[in-house]
Order: structure tokens, then sequence, then C-alpha cells
């Protein structure tokens, strides 16, 4: 293709069958949030049973993206989406109408293998379609804006679908637009594939797997247990192993991840700017859902209708960027809009336990607007600044990078929250299961009577509000220095669409007579 060749009609249908897929794949994983208790009560799941529903998807698909990502590059990334778009909808059926929780659980892990599939390939391909800068980082803003849409939707479809068919209905959500994706795909897709490329290297596949899963099976156990054992020698084990693929990468002619990618500096740089804003934000989200329902009272569907001014702030984040972006260099404007995002946190720090969610909503909405130059730019840099042969490989790094973030800021910072809010709650006698958690207080403060059930949960909710306190100013701080890291490394890319910049030549030293 013509890498000056300005995308028409075909492309953009063809972006909006994958916008749409995003966005209705987006759904159906979030809306499992909701459907978790009524599905374990008729499925008779038992508490690690609900524990694998709600992690193997997120496991298989950390996992299996880096595979996926190359065998695109080498059978071709429409082929990859439509086998991909396949196994979502067969899978999502089995979920829907599964009979037992191994059933369930089954079905949820082909879920991820078939997401590691999609992700990749999606962006792989907006990049191939879209070769004009400006129209790449247009498309991706608009398909970031619609997966995370997915996400504050989820719930609130979910919600609606509960109230009125059964558990299985949410799994549904996403079948139809695999349907179109297989209709539509061939058409307007086009395929692309790395010419010249050998079969895929099974001890690659099988070491990055023996790297990845028990990463984020130690970071997920870290942060729901504490310091044990098994996830800290499993977190080990997995970078030992993750050390190993490096070098087997470094000796194979045709590796599964071409390392060279990482001795660009601006891909390095997207790269670690994608992984810090999961990292830091992915935790705060976490907290501020909790602090929706179990400190403000908000029953789901009301907590994801007070989201949606923080989506709207998200998508206009994700839309202005590459505009923005064509007559502002990517590094002042990401700089900038982590700026506003830092003021959102420190709203945060004003949020109390009284009714009213308004202040954590102004907070959040201003993370979600400063948020959206460094992910749709970060990504426009991830896939724009390596070959079009690569950029399965390069989409399957950025999506794993967002996966390591969120999974790292989860055992991390979700784990600082959890230890200020043990440190702080005051617990009765007999209500053990409060000083764990929240949700614990909450659980526990139903049998008591009426003044000792009031003051565990103003206890639990005073904690754990002071919690929600610090780690907002913690990621406030981290993410300004994030900012003035991103402004540094990214300064010499140009306006999307400019010409880059040279390097001016040193001076020949004036000569002495």
């Amino acid at each position: 293709m013509d890498a000056t060749a300005r995308a028409g009609r075909r492309e953009w249908a063809g972006l909006g069958v994958l916008a749409l897929a995003a966005l209705l794949v987006s759904i159906d994983v979030f809306v499992l949030l909701l459907a978790l208790p009524r599905l374990s009560a008729e499925l008779g799941a038992g508490a690690t049973e609900q524990l694998w529903i709600m992690d193997v998807y997120g496991f298989l698909l950390s996992g299996f993206l880096i595979t996926m990502g190359g065998l695109g590059d080498r059978i071709g990334r429409r082929r990859l989406l439509l086998a991909g778009a396949a196994a979502f909808g067969v899978a999502s059926v089995a979920a829907a109408y599964a009979t037992s929780p191994g059933m369930l659980i089954a079905a949820r892990a082909l879920l991820g293998v078939a997401g590691a599939a999609l992700a990749p390939s999606t962006l792989s391909l907006i990049g191939t379609m879209f070769r004009d800068p400006r129209q790449r980082s247009l498309a991706i803003g608009v398909w970031m804006g619609c997966f995370m849409g997915g996400a504050a939707l989820g719930p609130i479809a979910g919600g609606m679908l509960l109230e009125h068919f059964w558990w299985g209905s949410v799994f549904l959500i996403g079948v139809p637009a695999m349907v179109l994706l297989l209709v539509f795909g061939p058409v307007l897709l086009p395929e692309r594939r790395e010419p010249g490329a050998g079969r895929i290297d099974l001890a690659s596949v099988l070491l990055s797997l023996a790297a990845i899963l028990p990463i984020v099976y130690g970071l997920k156990e870290l942060a729901r247990g504490g310091p044990e054992p098994l996830p800290v020698a499993a977190a080990v084990a997995g970078v030992l192993v993750g050390a190993g693929f490096v070098r087997r990468q470094r000796r194979l002619g045709d590796p599964l991840i071409d390392l060279r990618l990482f001795g660009d500096r601006e891909f390095c740089a997207a790269l670690a700017g994608m992984m810090a804003a999961t990292l830091l934000m992915g935790s705060i989200m976490m907290l501020l859902t909790q602090h929706l329902q179990l400190v403000q009272g908000l029953s789901p569907l009301r907590a994801a209708v007070w989201m949606l001014p923080a989506l709207a702030a998200n998508m206009v984040g994700f839309q202005v960027s590459p505009v923005l972006a064509r007559r502002f260099r990517p590094a002042p404007l990401i700089a900038a809009g982590l700026a506003v995002s830092v003021c959102g946190l420190l709203a945060l720090t004003q949020v109390g336990t009284e009714p009213g969610p308004a202040t954590l909503i102004a907070g959040w909405a201003l993370i979600g607007l400063g948020g959206g130059p460094l992910v749709t730019l970060a990504t426009d840099l991830v896939v724009g600044s390596v070959p079009p042969a690569k950029a399965g490989s390069a989409a399957a790094l950025n999506e794993t990078s967002g996966e390591f973030g969120y999974a790292l800021g989860i055992a991390i910072l979700g784990s600082l929250g959890t230890a200020l809010y043990r440190a702080r709650v005051e617990v009765p006698a007999g209500a053990g299961e409060a000083k764990e958690s929240l949700s614990g207080a909450v659980s526990a403060a139903a049998g008591l009577p009426g003044p000792a059930r009031d003051a565990l949960l103003d206890s639990a909710r005073t904690a754990f509000t002071g919690g929600l306190h610090v780690v907002a100013l913690a990621c406030a701080v981290l993410l300004a220095g994030m900012a003035v890291l991103m402004a540094v490394m990214l300064r010499r890319v140009p306006p999307i669409g400019a010409e880059p910049v040279q390097d001016r030549p040193e001076p020949e030293p004036a000569l002495i007579k």
C-alpha cells in the first residue's frame, strides 16, 4: 500500500465494523461484574470457582496476546481476526447456556484466547488501512473511544438485561457484532501479512505463556491476599522464564517478537506511557467504583449511570487529541493532558463519606479527559513507528503493556489502599471479616444491632476513603513525573502529518592559523 494514500469510504466503513466489535466485546467483558452473584447462585459456584470465572479470561488474554500478534503477522491479520470473531461468538453462546461452573470456566477460557486474537488484529488492521498519519490517529481515537465506552456501558447494559432476562443473556451481547464482522470483514478489511515469514516458533510460544501467566497470576494474588509465598514465587518464576524468552528471541532468525522494535526511542516511550497510564489510572478506577457502591450506597446500575460524565470526558479526550496533534507536538499535548489528570486526582483527595458523588465524578472526568492524549497518541506512535509487516507484533506489545500495567496497579496501589484500610478500620468483636475489606464490613454489619452496625460502617467507610485519598495523591505524584518523562522522551516527535525533525549537524571546529 502507498504510505501516502488516504483512506476512502471502504476503509471508514471497515473501521465502523471494527469499532462496533470493540464496543460490544468491551461491554461483554464488563457485564460479568453484575451477573456473577446470580450465576454463582444458579450454577452453585463456590468461592474458588467464582474467582476462576472472573480471572481465567484475563489470564489467557494476557498470555496469548504476544503469540497472536506474531501469528497475525505470519498468516494474515484479517484471517486471524475472523477466526477470533468466530471463536468469540461460539464461546459467548457456550457461556450463556453453561450448565455447570466448569463449563462456564472453559467457555471463559476460550473467550480469553479469542479476545487475544481480536485485540492486536484489530489495531494492526487500523494501522494497515489508514496509512495517512492524520487519518490513522483519528481512527485510533474512534476505536479507543468505543473500547473504553464499553467499559462504562457494560454495567448499564448488564443491569437492564438482568432485570428482564436470565443471567446468560449478558454473554450474548457481543454475538451480533461477531456476526457482522464475519459477514462484512472479508469485504471491507484488507489482508496483510509479513512477506517471507517462517513458521511460528512453538518453543517461543510456550516460553511466552510460561512467563506471562505466572506473572499475571502472581500479581492478581498479591493484590487479593497480600505477600504470600506462592504468588511471589510465581511472579519471580515468570520473570526468570521471561529472561529466557528474550534470549531465545535474540538467537532466532524469525523470532516471535522482533526485539529491534525496542531500538526505537519513541516506540519504547509510548509503550512505557501506556503501561504507566493503566498502572496508575486502572487502580484508581477500581477504588472509585467501590466508593460509589459501598460508600455512597448506589446500586450497580445507578453507579454506572453516574459514570457517564467521566465516559463523555474520556471520549472528548480521545477525539480531540488527534485533531490538536496536527498543530502541536505530541509531547506537550500529552504532558498537558496528564497535568489535567493530576488535577483530577488531587480533587479525589477531597472526596468525603457524605452522600453525593459530585466531587468524585468531577475528579474522575478530569482524569479521563486528561488521559485522552496519552492513550490515543501513544497507541498511534506504537502502531505508526514500526514497519507495516510488524504491525501485529507492535499492537500485541501495546495491549500486553496495558494488561501488565493494570495488573501491577491493582497489585501495588490496590494493595496500598487495602493496607491503609486495615490499619484504620475499627472492628467490633465477632466481625472479623470487616477487617479484610470494605465489602466484608458491609456484609458483617448486616448481622449487627443498630448502633454497632452504624459504628462499623462509619469506621469502614472513613478508613476506605482515607486510603483512596492516599492512593490518589500517590498517583498524582507519579503521573506528574510521567508527564515530565514523556515531554522529554517524545520531544523530537513532530505534529501528526509533519516531517520528522532532523538533528542539526554539529558545526566544524574553526581552524587555528
